[in-house]
């Protein structure tokens, strides 16, 4: 059976960084996330008795199936389903991958999704959330409509995402400044393995429940500029941790220091923007949907954005009917 998914990525406002349990990919902390109408994940899936070995072909390019995350996902799935036909996955990003986007967060939702009906699984959110995860942690974020919360959970059945807000509750809005297509040198999964490593790491574990509470307080008032301020803080302080760790982790580019100055003299102006930045090197500007066109404008005026993406909150990972094959 063929189907297809679209996924979207999205962006914390309070992240997770380190984990508990390398394997089920469970986090050190929960973390609240919004979903981006325009960074966008499409995953067809076909399992046929005809097929001699996994196809994996990812924006064109066929993948190797050796150490494949996708083939290790599909492998968790065949097994739920009690099946053992080969997989032909084919998936198409409209956004730059590797970047510090979170395509891995749209890429394994939209995979999970596609591949669970594909095998006739009839798996509620939260089972599909949970498998998600195990993909790629962020992706159980990615399953849920709207605003989300990841739950820090101590076992696989209590770590995923829930909706705390549809899409349409808050006229907020985020875009991306890409300051640079290229991959960045060390990945996710591998940066937070480091997270301990840093002499802060408890320091921010002591207070991230604290910060949860509070983002969900100024969610749940729609109080922009407390609400900007954390998100702004909790990107630095994160970054703090990988800047800590041994090795360093350093992901910014001259271009995500030039965009954060600009962020901090236009609301110095009066304009209320706010940055925040995943593991890489692009970064995301959150604004009101009022500021968005101003927002938008000066962002293109600095020399090192090559691209900006603007993105309204969205629904979750979803079946389509158009395949990609």
């Amino acid at each position: 059976m063929k189907k297809t998914a679209v996924a979207p990525s999205n962006i914390a406002f309070i992240k997770y960084w380190g984990r508990k349990d390398e394997r089920l990919r469970l986090p050190e902390n929960g973390s609240i996330s919004m979903n981006l109408s325009n960074l966008l994940t499409i995953t067809t899936v076909e399992f046929n008795k005809n097929f001699k070995e996994d196809e994996i072909i990812i924006n064109n390019q066929k993948e190797e199936n050796s150490g494949s995350r996708a083939i290790k996902h599909l492998d968790r799935i065949r097994k739920l389903a009690k099946i053992n036909y080969k997989a032909k996955v084919v998936t198409k990003n409209n956004f730059p991958i590797g970047t510090g986007l979170s395509s891995s967060a749209s890429g394994f939702a939209a995979l999970t999704v596609a591949t669970a009906s594909a095998a006739d699984l009839n798996l509620s959110e939260k089972e599909l959330s949970i498998l998600g995860r195990q993909g790629s942690g962020s992706a159980c974020r990615s399953i849920p409509d709207g605003f989300v919360e990841w739950l820090d959970g101590n076992t696989s059945g209590t770590s995923y995402g829930v909706s705390l807000h549809n899409e349409n509750y808050w006229d907020i809005v985020d875009v991306v400044a890409v300051v640079s297509k290229n991959k960045k040198e060390v990945s996710t999964t591998e940066g937070q393995k480091l997270a301990s490593s840093s002499p802060f790491f408890p320091v921010r574990l002591a207070r991230i429940k604290g910060k949860i509470n509070l983002i969900k307080k100024y969610m749940d008032h729609k109080n922009f500029p407390k609400f900007g301020e954390l998100v702004e803080g909790e990107a630095l302080e994160l970054h703090a941790i990988m800047m800590t760790s041994t090795p360093s982790l350093i992901y910014w580019l001259p271009g995500t220091l030039k965009v954060m100055h600009a962020v901090k003299r236009w609301r110095a102006d009066g304009l209320p923007v706010y940055f925040t930045v995943n593991t890489g090197q692009d970064i995301h500007l959150i604004c009101q949907k009022k500021d968005v066109e101003k927002v938008v404008k000066k962002t293109k005026e600095i020399s090192d954005v090559q691209k900006t993406i603007v993105n309204y909150p969205s629904k979750g990972a979803r079946l389509i009917e158009e395949h990609l094959f």
